[in-house]
C-alpha cells in the first residue's frame, strides 16, 4: 500500500529548458503550455501521489496548460524532480489513503515500512510513533512542511486538526533528517501535506489530476463499534481574480466531530477509555506567474479516558483521563525571481490537562501545561554551473508554563476557568542553519551539506551536523543504487526533563541526544514489479530513555536517564507487484475508478547492541520492534466494489511489569483489517473492519488493553459545481 518514490524514467521534454538536469526547478509554480503531447501519454507518465496536477482547457480546445504544484519532499533543501533526488522517500499517496481501512494518520502509519505505531487509543485519541527502532520523540511531524512537533511531549503530536479527505499525500523520510527538517528529526521525518480542493478515489478514477468541475463540498457520516459516530463536512471556494477568467488559487473550509463510548471499565465499572473530539481546519492557497502563497489555519480540541495510560506497579491508576486543545498557524510564500525564495511563519498553541483520578482533584490535583512556540524560517535555492544550492537559517522559540514542568517563575500566570496558577516553566530559544549543494548529473546525484544549532537551553556552542546522499542509476536498467551518512542531535523534551509525578522522576541535566546513521540501498522499477531493498546502521550517543529498576520493589519509579552508546542495525524490503487477472476471469483487471488488483509486501528487521542490567527495565528505547511484516492486497470486486484486506505480523523486544508485579515480554502477535467500498463518481459507500479475528490477547503497550474486533460503516457525499 505505501510505496517509495521511485525514479522515473525521462519522458517529457521541454525545449525552452534544454534537458538541464535542473529545468523542472525554473518551471515549478509556472504555466506550461504543451500542445504536441496527448493526453494518454501525460496519463502514462505521471508520478502517482507526488505531483497536483491541474488541468485547464483554453477556449480554443486545442492547447492545455499545466500547473506543476509542489514536487514533493525528495530528501533535499533544494526542489528537484524525484528521478534526480539522491535521497529516497516514502509516499503515502491519495490512493493509498482512501483504500486503507483507517481513520487515522496514526492508524495509516501502521503499514509503512521501518514505522513504529504504538497505540494506546483507537482513533487516535494517543499513540506513539518513531521509526528504524528510536522513540517517539525522535522524530519530527510537519504539515505542510512546517514543523509541529511539541516540547513538551510527543504522545500527541499526531493529533491533528485536519480530515483524512484532506490529506494529498504522507511523506516518511526514514534515517537523521537534520539537515532538512532541523534538530528533532533525529531518526526521521513524517510530513503531511494537505489539499484544499476537495478530491478523493469516489470522485475522481486518475488520483493525481483535478478536474474542471471540482467538488464544492462533501459530507462524510461515519458509525461503529463501542458507540463510535463521527459526522465532518468540508467546503472549497476558489479565489477569482477580478480582472482575470481564471482561478488563481483556492481555499478550503472543514469542521468534525467524532466520539466513542470506549471499549474497557475501570475496576469500579466506568467506562474509562470514552472519546470525543472537534476539529476545523482552515486552509489556501494563491498562485501567480512567479509567487505561490500558502496557508493553514487549524483546531483540535478533544478528551479521552486515559485508563492505565500512565499506571505504574506502584500506582496502578485505571481511570485517567486527558483533555487536549491545539491551535497552529503558519503563512509560507515561495517566490521564483530572480532565484527561488521561501520564507515562513509559524505559530502553534499546545493546552493539555492531565487528570490522574478522573473528575477527582481532591484525590490527585489536575495538572495543566500551556506551550507556545513560534518562530520564522528561510530557504533560498539557485543554480549554477556547478549545480544547485540551498541554504537558509530558522529561529524556534519553545515556551511553556506549567504546574509541574519546569523551574519556579518569576510571575505566576492564571490558568483559565480555574482557581489555579501556572507556577513554574521553562523557555529555550533554537537557531539552526543550513546549507545543502547537489550536483545532478545524467544518472548521478551527489547531495551534500550540514546544519548548525545552537540552543539557549543547553551549553553547547554553535555544532555542525553533516551529511551526504548519494545516487546512481545504472545506464540500461531500472536500477537505482543509494547510499548516504547522516548525522543529527535531539533536544530533550519537557517531559523527559521535568517530569515528577505518580511514580516518575525526570532528570532535569540529560545531555541532548547526537545520532549518526549509514544506509545502503538499491530500488528497481518495472512494469510488473516496484521493490526497495535498505541496510542500515545507526549509532547513538546518550540516547534518552525512561527505565525503571523492579528490585527496588514498591519504591521502583520510572527515571529518565542518558544510555550512554545504543546502535542499531537492520534491513527493510518492499515490493509492490500489480496482480494482472485474464480478461475471462470474473474479477475485472481493472474497475471503473482506475484502479487494479495489487499486492504489496514489506519486511523490517532491526537489532540493537545494548542490553540492560537484570532487574532493569525500558520504558522507550529498548522495547522496538525487531520483526514487522506487513502484507495488503488491493482489488476491485465487482464494478464499483472494491476491497482491501491487510495483514501485519510483529515482534516486539523489550518487556513490561505486570501491577502484580511481575515482569511479562512481549510477545509476537498478528491483526488482520478490511475495506469493502462502492465508489460511484459522487459518492461513496463503505465498511471497515478492525482487527477482523478479535485478536484480545495482544499487547501494544504494557499494561493497556486494547479493543477486539472494530466495525464501522461510512458514506461520503460530494456536491460539484
Amino acid at each position: 500500500m505505501y510505496k517509495p518514490v521511485f525514479m522515473k524514467r525521462e519522458v517529457l521534454v521541454f525545449r525552452q529548458f534544454q534537458r538541464k538536469g535542473y529545468s523542472l526547478f525554473a518551471c515549478l509554480g509556472r504555466e506550461v503550455v504543451i500542445s504536441v503531447l496527448s493526453v494518454a501519454t501525460l496519463s502514462a507518465t505521471k508520478a502517482a501521489g507526488i505531483s497536483d496536477e491541474t488541468w485547464r482547457v483554453d477556449t480554443t480546445g486545442h492547447v492545455r496548460q499545466v500547473v506543476l504544484a509542489d514536487v514533493g519532499v525528495t530528501g533535499s533543501r533544494a526542489p528537484m524532480a524525484t528521478s534526480q533526488a539522491a535521497r529516497m522517500v516514502t509516499v503515502l499517496s491519495r490512493d493509498d489513503i482512501a483504500q486503507a481501512p483507517v481513520q487515522s494518520v496514526n492508524d495509516l502509519l501502521k503499514y509503512a515500512v521501518g514505522v513504529d505505531v504504538r497505540q494506546r487509543g483507537p482513533l487516535g485519541s494517543q499513540t506513539d510513533v518513531s521509526i528504524r527502532g528510536g522513540t517517539q520523540e525522535q522524530i519530527a511531524v510537519l504539515l505542510n512542511g512546517i514543523n509541529i512537533s511539541d516540547p513538551q511531549t510527543a504522545h500527541n503530536v499526531l493529533d491533528l486538526p485536519c480530515q483524512l479527505d484532506e490529506i494529498l499525500r504522507v511523506e516518511v523520510i526514514e534515517g537523521p533528517a537534520a539537515r532538512l527538517y532541523g534538530t528533532s528529526s533525529l531518526l526521521g521525518a513524517i510530513n503531511i501535506v494537505t489539499s484544499p480542493t476537495i478530491v478523493t478515489a469516489a470522485s475522481m478514477p486518475d488520483s493525481t489530476t483535478v478536474s474542471a468541475a471540482s467538488p464544492a463540498g462533501a459530507l462524510n457520516l461515519e458509525a461503529g463499534s463501542f458507540g463510535y459516530a463521527k459526522a465532518a463536512v468540508t467546503a472549497t471556494l476558489p479565489h477569482r481574480h477580478p480582472r482575470l477568467s481564471e482561478d488563481r488559487g483556492r481555499s478550503a473550509l472543514s469542521a468534525s466531530y467524532a466520539r466513542s463510548d470506549g471499549y474497557s471499565r475501570s475496576r469500579d465499572g466506568r467506562l474509562n477509555t470514552g472519546y470525543s473530539g472537534a476539529k476545523a481546519f482552515y486552509q489556501g492557497g494563491y498562485d501567480a506567474a512567479d509567487l505561490r502563497i500558502r496557508w493553514h489555519l487549524g483546531l483540535s480540541d478533544r478528551g479521552w479516558g486515559s485508563g492505565t495510560f500512565y499506571a505504574t506497579p506502584r500506582w496502578p491508576a485505571d481511570d485517567q483521563y486527558e483533555h487536549t486543545t491545539k491551535l497552529c498557524a503558519a503563512l509560507q510564500a515561495d517566490i521564483a525571481v530572480p532565484f527561488r525564495f521561501q520564507p515562513a511563519i509559524y505559530w502553534q498553541l499546545n493546552r493539555d490537562r492531565y487528570e490522574g483520578y478522573r473528575d477527582r482533584p481532591d484525590l490527585m490535583p489536575y495538572n495543566y501545561n500551556m506551550c507556545n512556540v513560534y518562530g520564522m524560517k528561510l530557504n533560498a535555492a539557485f543554480d549554477s554551473p556547478l549545480g544547485r544550492t540551498a541554504l537558509g537559517a530558522e529561529l524556534r522559540n519553545e515556551d511553556l508554563v506549567s504546574t509541574n514542568l519546569g523551574e519556579p517563575l518569576s510571575r505566576t500566570h492564571h490558568i483559565g476557568g480555574t482557581d489555579r496558577d501556572y507556577t513554574v516553566g521553562i523557555n529555550r530559544t533554537n537557531i539552526t542553519a543550513h546549507i545543502e549543494h547537489n550536483v545532478i548529473l545524467d544518472r548521478l546525484t551527489v547531495s551534500a551539506g550540514f546544519v548548525a544549532a545552537k540552543s539557549s537551553w543547553s551549553d553547547m556552542n554553535m555544532t555542525i551536523y553533516p551529511g551526504i546522499d548519494v545516487s546512481y542509476t545504472i545506464p540500461l536498467t531500472s536500477i537505482k543504487l543509494f547510499a548516504g551518512w547522516n548525522t543529527s542531535l535531539r533536544l530533550p523534551s519537557f517531559t523527559e526533563m521535568y517530569y515528577k509525578v505518580q511514580g516518575y522522576a525526570a532528570d532535569p541535566h540529560l545531555s541532548p541526544e547526537e545520532m549518526q546513521a549509514f544506509e545502503l540501498g538499491a530500488q528497481y522499477l518495472s512494469s510488473w514489479l516496484q521493490t526497495k531493498a535498505t541496510v542500515f546502521h545507526h549509532r547513538g550517543r546518550n540516547m534518552i530513555d525512561w527505565v525503571m529498576d523492579t528490585s527496588q520493589g514498591d519504591d521502583a519509579r520510572w527515571q529518565s536517564v542518558n544510555h550512554t552508546r545504543i546502535n542499531t542495525t537492520g534491513f527493510e524490503v518492499a515490493a509492490t507487484v500489480p496482480i494482472m487477472f485474464p480478461k475471462r476471469a470474473a474479477v475485472p483487471a481493472a474497475s471503473p475508478t482506475g484502479h487494479i488488483p495489487t499486492l504489496r509486501l514489506s519486511y523490517t528487521y532491526m537489532t540493537q547492541d545494548k542490553t540492560l542490567a537484570p532487574g532493569l527495565v525500558s520504558q522507550y528505547a529498548m522495547e522496538y520492534l525487531r520483526h514487522k511484516l506487513v502484507a495488503t492486497l488491493t482489488t476491485p470486486l465487482w464494478h464499483r466494489l472494491e476491497g482491501s484486506l491487510t495483514c501485519r505480523w510483529q515482534d516486539r523486544m523489550g518487556s513490561y511489569t505486570t501491577f502484580d508485579g511481575q515482569v511479562m515480554p512481549y510477545r509476537p502477535y498478528a491483526i488482520a483489517d478490511a475495506r469493502l467500498s462502492w465508489n460511484a463518481p459522487h459518492y461513496s459507500l463503505y465498511a471497515e473492519v478492525n482487527n477482523i479475528l478479535d485478536n484480545r490477547s495482544y499487547v501494544d503497550y504494557g499494561n493497556v488493553p486494547q479493543p477486539g474486533a472494530w466495525v464501522m460503516v461510512g458514506t461520503k457525499w460530494q456536491i460539484t459545481r
